[in-house]
């Protein structure tokens, strides 16, 4: 039986100003009809390049060298563009990481969605309307005459990805690619994504390409797996066999870095009782506050909740995991904190009580830092790494000005970045670089409590793993406390001493590790632990 998608001999490179970029080597690989092959590899390992490249849509710097892209047997290397705009969507089509990069802004999403089943399918506008609002009802979207009529910004994450599945499965074809579908989604929506991909999978038999850093998530929904390195496959076959018994090294240790609550991290040991560091007190937290000027003007605005009376405190030294859906309230409960969310209610740190942001003086902020998700928005695109981290030294009076590279020098050798990094811009940096530029900003002013707010969560499995270690390493060195932000549960069980479950704003639930492993008393959390897939191998 011919593969619907058969990959031979596949060799792509990039062009650069004075040398080229090997990205694909002699790619071998082939998908029958209603399987699902999962590819996994660390960033720049190929995985996207190849998809593009299945697409027809690499970019104008691409070279491919040699070899075939074969659709149901015909070679799409020999289409011409409107050939191929012709089979993009109809025959094959793509969901991406982030659906809002996927969605038009300025259009409802009923008319994307129409658009694409007038193109492809010939339907008339009227009977594309209908059609697609029985497709958004098939992939589970509560009220989809409604959703039709929203744009994407009146959508959630998960919303909107279910419209980009729906639009991808809207023209039943043969081939779909996801490209990392879930990465962008907290853990229960994408379990229900998971779940919907695998219904659609049963009910339309199409071939599957399932690209992801996520091996756990992989084996959950694919039937075979291929790993990428640097531009080769170096390992095919089976689940099972595959994360069970990896032959190759890079396999061994992609498998090694997931993260399993059964092997708890050195230094993530019981912290003894003491006083709290910090403590939240009925702190709540509201959106929509009216502005001065709308108070003097007698405007009102309606108020969404972020925070609803929520007490939990930190003892020193302390590892927090906060865990929750998205809009669970663990960001913004993370952001009044550091100041940048009003709030009611009371904070005390180390004694102190904080009322508000007038409250958080020098010392106060010094001693609480904050680690983002994104290092792309936290860090100052047009300052070196050498400026950057020179700010919080001069800001805290950390040393004068003749020792300050000094000082530079040993923050980056402590999260394991060379010196030569002082001369780097941000852009010049890898994911994980940029993000131990940010922890090591953090740590400039030897704070007591760090807030890790999902730092991990855009990472590669092996980058992840590397940067936890880092943060284990610093708090075994400084006895620095953590409030450790994350929708991955596995990796909470790994190193956090007790977890704060948050759900709609408020603080549900309070457990120790064990108490966590023993079986959680609220339904919520167990529907969390319920939604993480098992670890790969």
């Amino acid at each position: 039986m011919t593969p619907v998608l058969e990959i031979r001999s596949y060799t792509l490179d990039y062009a650069l100003p004075k040398d080229r970029f090997r990205a694909l080597e002699a790619i071998d690989l082939a998908i029958d009809r209603g399987q699902v092959l999962g590819l996994v590899g660390e960033s720049g390992s190929g995985k996207t390049s190849l998809a593009w490249a299945i697409m027809r849509h690499l970019p104008a710097n691409a070279r491919e060298i040699s070899g075939e892209i074969r659709l149901a047997g015909e070679d799409l290397r020999t289409k011409t563009p409107a050939e191929i705009a012709a089979i993009r969507g109809r025959r094959i089509s793509m969901v991406f990481q982030d659906p809002s990069t996927s969605l038009n802004p300025t259009l409802p999403l009923g008319e994307q969605l129409a658009e694409v089943l007038v193109r492809h399918r010939g339907l008339t506008p009227k009977q594309a309307w209908t059609e697609g609002e029985a497709m958004l009802d098939r992939v589970g979207l509560a009220r989809p005459a409604d959703m039709m009529h929203r744009y994407p910004h009146e959508a959630s994450g998960g919303e909107k990805q279910r419209v980009v599945i729906a639009t991808a499965f809207a023209c039943q074809p043969e081939c779909i690619i996801f490209d990392e579908p879930t990465t962008a989604l907290d853990v229960i929506t994408a379990r229900q994504i998971l779940d919907l991909f695998a219904n659609l999978q049963r009910e339309t038999a199409v071939a599957s390409l399932y690209i992801s850093h996520d091996l756990a998530v992989v084996a959950s929904v694919a039937d075979r797996v291929a790993v990428i390195h640097r531009g080769r496959l170096v390992e095919e076959g089976v689940i099972a066999e595959v994360f069970s018994a990896p032959r190759d090294e890079y396999t061994k240790r992609l498998i090694a870095a997931v993260p399993r609550p059964d092997r708890r991290l050195a230094g993530a040991h019981a912290v003894p009782s003491a006083a709290p560091l910090i403590e939240m007190r009925g702190i709540s937290v509201e959106y929509g506050r009216p502005s001065l000027i709308a108070d003097l003007l007698g405007r009102s605005r309606r108020r969404v909740t972020g925070n609803r009376e929520v007490n939990l405190s930190i003892l020193p030294g302390e590892i927090m995991g906060v865990v929750g859906e998205s809009g669970s309230g663990k960001s913004t409960l993370a952001r009044a904190l550091v100041g940048l969310n009003r709030y009611d209610g009371e904070v005390v740190f180390a004694g102190h009580r904080i009322v508000g942001v007038a409250d958080m003086d020098r010392r106060y902020r010094r001693d609480v830092q904050i680690v983002f998700q994104h290092p792309d928005s936290s860090l100052n695109p047009r300052q070196r790494v050498g400026e950057i981290l020179s700010r919080p030294l001069r800001l805290y009076g950390e040393g004068g000005a003749p020792g300050r590279d000094t000082l530079i020098a040993e923050l980056l050798a402590q999260v394991r970045l060379s010196a030569d990094f002082v001369r780097r811009y941000p852009h010049q940096l890898s994911g994980g670089e940029k993000q131990r530029v940010a922890i090591a900003r953090a740590f400039a002013s030897r704070p007591k409590l760090v807030i890790c707010d999902e730092i991990t969560s855009s990472l590669d499995v092996s980058v992840q793993a590397a940067v936890v270690e880092l943060l284990i390493d610093l708090q075994r060195r400084y006895g620095t406390a953590y409030m450790f932000i994350t929708h991955d549960l596995n990796l909470v069980r790994q190193i956090a001493h007790r977890v704060a479950v948050m759900y709609r704003g408020e603080l549900v639930e309070l457990l120790t590790i064990d108490e966590l492993s023993a079986g959680p008393r609220h339904p919520y959390t167990r529907s969390l632990i319920d939604a993480v897939p098992a670890p790969a191998g």
